[in-house]
């Protein structure tokens, strides 16, 4: 009788949780508090890289990546027609892919192309060219407008990507994106940990 009235009184308590378990499980995430002072600082650090040449030049809204930098003199279309591809790969046009003349590595010869593995254009939804902070922060945190990725998977993104990767080490006398990848992921991290705030002003 001990032993039946033992198990009547977990079945019970089990029974009596669960409710409280599914209420907790069907939970939206408690949001993150915003922290301007402590995350907008974070937030420019990531912009810096975002928007330099060597992350911006293939984020573009005519599929033609762009030549810019210091030692550009300026901002010039790819040469040689180079383009997204009409199959919006990002791979560029058959016969002329990116991989034609992008190894995956840097030329050693002189103004020879760099190089990084699956070099591509980024995702025509990923634009972000000549953009302001504040717009690029607004579609950092837009899924439809950053291939579909959470923030932490957009941290993962920066600091695993080879491609990105390139970014601080693009060989020549190319001008290298500010910091690192590492420093980058851990601005990101930090930025989401105060709540992911974005600039006011465009």
């Amino acid at each position: 009788m001990t032993k039946f009235l033992i198990m009547l009184t977990s079945l019970a308590i089990m029974f009596s949780a669960a409710p409280f378990a599914t209420a907790q499980e069907g939970q939206a995430p408690v949001p993150v508090a915003v922290d301007a002072a402590s995350g907008l600082p974070e937030w420019d650090k990531i912009y810096a890289v975002f928007s330099h040449p060597r992350c911006a030049d293939c984020h573009v809204a005519d599929d033609r990546p762009r030549w810019s930098g210091a030692h550009y003199g300026g901002t010039r279309v790819h040469a040689f027609n180079v383009q997204r591809g009409a199959d919006g790969s990002g791979l560029g046009n058959p016969g002329l892919r990116c991989t034609t003349c992008h190894f995956a590595s840097n030329s050693s010869a002189l103004h020879g192309p760099p190089g990084a593995d699956n070099w591509h254009l980024a995702p025509a939804e990923m634009v972000w060219f000549g953009k302001s902070s504040a717009e690029i922060c607004a579609q950092i945190k837009d899924r439809s407008r950053n291939g579909d990725r959470s923030l932490e998977d957009v941290a993962l993104h920066v600091r695993d990507d080879k491609l990105v990767a390139w970014g601080w080490a693009p060989g020549a006398d190319r001008e290298p994106a500010p910091g690192s990848a590492e420093a980058t992921y851990q601005a990101i991290e930090n930025w989401m940990a105060a709540g992911a705030p974005c600039p006011v002003t465009q």
